[in-house]
């Protein structure tokens, strides 16, 4: 495994490599469904970079940024042991952003004022302005993101159509722990009792998908809201079925349209987001 942490050096190592180039940036605390991230690019590319960065600009509140874990020393053997070739590019802060550590501002069509946009201001600005750099100094061929942070990959999508250079972005499926709790780094931060209760996010997400056939949108957020009503030590944020494409909330459902149920909820004070094809 290759370690980098400069500008300099990553771009010189870059030179030296041959064929197709995946990238899969991370922040670290890295979990099964990374992992399936690398596998994939590891199956479609020459080579596989792996950013670890923990990036400041996209969290809105100070708190969420100081609790992130943060476990480079784990992310490298898990890494390890699924190939020994990936390329991992660690940088310092200053490395990515030199002394003014703030976002760009970006017009994304509407996609970043729904949900987690709306809920989290200036998460996405963050987020986009570090995958731009990260994008715009590695020059990847394909990048992979996972579909759990869905309104984030359809972001990144489009961001990645006003670059100058073809990149493929590539979205995977969510992965799950036993009880149907989406993966997150955010997931260890949970107490053992919690992480197996949490698993009703992803039931009350089924049962919802259930309900979309044949009830409207009205009657299934009442739904979801009467389901954590009931949950003392959960507190649900927002639900939203949303078009695919848009991310525009449903008022009508069209025939040969894709929607999502999209939810965020906190529990034990710790933000855990989910989403689930409706159709």
């Amino acid at each position: 495994m290759k370690l980098i942490s400069g500008r300099m050096e990553l771009l010189n190592h870059l030179d030296s490599l041959k064929g197709t180039l995946g990238l899969v940036p991370t922040m670290g605390a890295l979990h099964e469904g990374h992992l399936s991230l690398v596998k994939k690019a590891i199956g479609e590319n020459d080579s596989v970079l792996v950013t670890i960065f923990v990036n400041p600009t996209q969290f809105n509140n100070p708190e969420d940024l100081e609790k992130y874990p943060k476990t480079l020393e784990e992310d490298l053997s898990l890494l390890n042991s699924v190939d020994k070739d990936i390329i991992v590019f660690a940088p310092a802060i200053e490395e990515l952003y030199g002394e003014e550590v703030t976002s760009q501002e970006y017009f994304f069509n509407g996609l970043d004022k729904v949900m987690e946009g709306a809920y989290r201001p200036g998460h996405f600005n963050g987020v986009a302005t570090v995958v731009q750099k990260l994008f715009e100094l590695i020059r990847p061929d394909r990048a992979y993101f996972g579909e759990k942070d869905f309104q984030q990959l359809q972001i990144v999508r489009n961001l990645a159509r006003t670059l100058p250079f073809e990149l493929q972005i590539v979205g995977c499926p969510i992965v799950r722990e036993p009880q149907g709790l989406a993966m997150s780094s955010r997931n260890r931060l949970l107490s053992e009792e919690m992480r197996r209760k949490a698993g009703i996010i992803y039931k009350t997400l089924e049962e919802a998908r259930c309900m979309f056939g044949t009830e409207n949108a009205t009657k299934i957020d009442g739904y979801v809201s009467e389901v954590f009503s009931a949950e003392k030590d959960m507190d649900l944020e927002y639900f939203q079925i949303a078009d695919e494409e848009t991310l525009t909330p449903v008022m009508i459902k069209q025939k040969n349209r894709k929607y999502r149920g999209f939810i965020a909820v906190y529990a034990e004070g710790i933000r855990l987001i989910d989403n689930i094809a409706m159709n």
